[in-house]
């Protein structure tokens, strides 16, 4: 697993009890809301991480739940041990108060904990909205902490001045981010690369490589921050049998054989009416969720096992095909599953014929919990990830599709047999190929298909949605140009 300290840059963790305004603050720092912010407690649960830069100083945020000595239940007894997990790898903590409130007997116990830390405490009173309540801050001071920062994080009052103190209180350069710094300012053309910086970076990746970025999606329950947890070997995300426990989507950089990638655990998408009766914080989880889809370029669709596809496990595949992600499917709790030498074939044949434009997406059964083939998920997600990029030379796609019309023509369109005359490969992720040609924009969707199922016996696209663009060019303009014109009217 690749630590965010690997690319030798410090951490700041943002603490405090609930509903002070952490997550407002970490979305103020890093400059956008990644973070859901609503106004009553325990909203945020995971470890949230972005980067930040203040100064020409880089270094990784870190938002965390409400800090409270006795937690109420399981689900919040796992949020104090993310926060505390996060004090613990900090170089600076980012302790956060209300100063509308003033000091309660939650910031004191929070206080004790934080005495504890050997990372450099700032204190920030934050809702300091204006002169009376900055005054009101001082009260914080008996804390024990000889300075207090009043800050607005909602408006961005004093904001500037607190991230001054935390570049000043972070621990000098390392080497890694001394080189890393060296190597931007040289492709910037602010200062002559070294040559070892220049044979570097030819050795590094372009942008069209950058990690994988794979998201985790499903619905609620199913094992999503449990696969997560296993890929990575500890517990990165909060699992509980409650659904809707996880709710941000979190980012987390992963070290695979010679590759590194982005995983993206996610909140459960619920079916369309529970989402619109649900709280807020949970329809904003519902949306990140999509927008994680978004983003990525492969989604792995976990299954419960025991309950087999359901129409929202239906929905979601869907949301990601049409979207142009590629797609893996895992069998969770394959442990609980009574099992012959068939069931698998069988569980897949079932998907098979309950949603078949699934037949693309490879199907993997698995375990998060103990760990059964976990690994194979992400192995076949890189494989999906390089079938979306795969492009296919002009020369051999005309002879496949010159083939694949000798072996079937086109069926008859009003009396005429459209003619393929070109096609040409114009994108990946997804593959993306346009026919030119007679009559080819009325092609029936069943000769489509064959066309798409050509392509994918010979070229795999393995996991990943192929798009077909049919462009007419006439034989005759003038006749062309006319049948145009009628099918506008």
């Amino acid at each position: 697993m690749t630590d965010p300290r690997d690319d030798g840059l410090p951490i700041v963790a943002i603490v405090g009890r609930p509903n002070v305004g952490k997550s407002t603050l970490f979305n103020r720092i890093v400059g956008s809301r990644l973070a859901i912010v609503e106004d009553r407690a325990r909203t945020t649960r995971d470890r949230l991480y972005a980067t930040a830069e203040w100064n020409g100083r880089r270094f990784v945020v870190v938002d965390t739940g409400g800090l409270e000595v006795e937690p109420g239940d399981v689900i919040e007894a796992k949020v104090q041990e993310q926060a505390r997990l996060a004090i613990a790898e900090a170089d600076v903590v980012v302790f956060v108060v209300d100063a509308a409130a003033g000091p309660t007997p939650a910031d004191l116990e929070a206080a004790a904990l934080l005495r504890r830390a050997t990372a450099p405490v700032l204190v920030a009173a934050n809702k300091a909205d204006n002169p009376r309540r900055e005054l009101e801050a001082a009260e914080f001071h008996g804390l024990g902490w000889s300075e207090v920062h009043p800050i607005s994080a909602l408006q961005g009052r004093s904001v500037a001045d607190l991230l001054d103190a935390v570049v000043a209180a972070l621990p000098p350069p390392t080497a890694a981010e001394l080189a890393e710094r060296d190597r931007e300012a040289a492709a910037a053309g602010e200062l002559e690369a070294e040559p070892e910086l220049e044979a570097e970076a030819a050795l590094e990746p372009a942008a069209e490589t950058a990690p994988a970025a794979i998201a985790i999606v499903g619905r609620p329950n199913v094992g999503k921050s449990s696969l997560l947890n296993a890929l990575l070997g500890e517990e990165r995300a909060i699992v509980s049998e409650v659904p809707g426990t996880t709710r941000d989507a979190i980012d987390t950089r992963l070290r695979w054989g010679r590759s590194e990638v982005v995983l993206i655990d996610t909140a459960g998408i619920r079916r369309r009416g529970r989402v619109a009766a649900a709280a807020p914080a949970e329809r904003y989880s519902a949306l990140r969720a999509l927008r994680a889809i978004d983003r990525a370029d492969v989604a792995v669709l976990v299954v419960d096992a025991t309950e087999g596809l359901t129409a929202q496990d239906a929905h979601i595949a869907g949301y990601v095909v049409e979207a142009g992600r590629g797609l893996v499917i895992a069998l969770n709790k394959w442990d609980l599953v009574e099992k012959t030498h068939r069931t698998f074939d069988e569980a897949v044949a079932a998907i098979r014929r309950a949603a078949p434009f699934l037949e693309l997406a490879p199907v993997v059964s698995i375990s998060a919990k103990d760990r059964l083939r976990v690994g194979r998920v992400l192995e076949l997600a890189l494989d999906v990830w390089g079938a979306r990029r795969r492009r296919v030379p002009t020369g051999e796609l005309n002879r496949l599709v010159a083939s694949a019309v000798e072996r079937q023509p086109p069926p008859l369109v009003h009396g005429r047999r459209p003619k393929i005359r070109y096609a040409t490969q114009v994108a990946v992720a997804p593959p993306t190929f346009v026919f030119f040609g007679v009559d080819v924009a009325d092609l029936h969707f069943s000769y489509r298909r064959y066309l798409e199922n050509r392509l994918r016996d010979a070229y795999g696209f393995v996991g990943t949605p192929i798009r077909l663009v049919f462009r007419d060019r006439s034989e005759d303009p003038a006749r062309g140009r006319g049948r145009r014109l009628a099918r506008q009217r």
